[in-house]
């Protein structure tokens, strides 16, 4: 009997599923996984920067002043996944040029900004995210997307995260 083996897509955006488990925002867990020629660059989540307060022990900006998601982003103590996944690779001397970054959310403008100027050159996601600057950006750059359908096993609030 052989095994069905999981597409590098599927397998890949588990992964990205994977680390959003690691994610310490309130509101919503993201995962990204930079690769290029089928191996992992780097990964990030959605969190504070290093040695500050998360917002699991602080508490939301966002929600403390009725802030709608998918608006005024540098309202927030975290940065966004895609963004730690980017400066992890430089962080540790390794371009992204020619990547794929693999995201359990579609990114927002800020961070399809910054995908753009690393020279990713394609977004998987899995769960799509409504943000109409990025989709424009993201058509002018010619920046190849696509969504891959997975369960998503991680990521969803912290109260289920905690328990798994």
């Amino acid at each position: 009997m052989q095994l069905a083996r999981k597409s590098k897509d599927v397998y890949f955006c588990e992964i990205a599923d994977l680390v959003s488990s690691r994610s310490t925002c309130l509101r919503n867990q993201v995962g990204a996984v930079i690769v290029r020629n089928s191996q992992i660059l780097s990964t990030g989540y959605n969190g504070a920067p290093k040695g500050l307060p998360h917002c699991e022990d602080v508490g939301c900006i966002r929600e403390e002043l009725g802030i709608n998601p998918g608006e005024r982003h540098e309202l927030c103590r975290g940065l966004h996944a895609e963004q730690n996944a980017v400066i992890q690779a430089a962080y540790n001397g390794l371009s992204v040029k020619d990547a794929k970054i693999f995201c359990t959310t579609q990114p927002c403008s800020i961070c399809t900004k910054i995908l753009i100027n690393a020279g990713i050159v394609e977004v998987i996601y899995i769960e799509p995210y409504e943000d109409d600057l990025a989709a424009q950006l993201i058509e002018e750059a010619g920046l190849k997307t696509r969504q891959v359908k997975i369960p998503r096993r991680y990521g969803r609030n912290v109260t289920e995260r905690r328990e798994l």
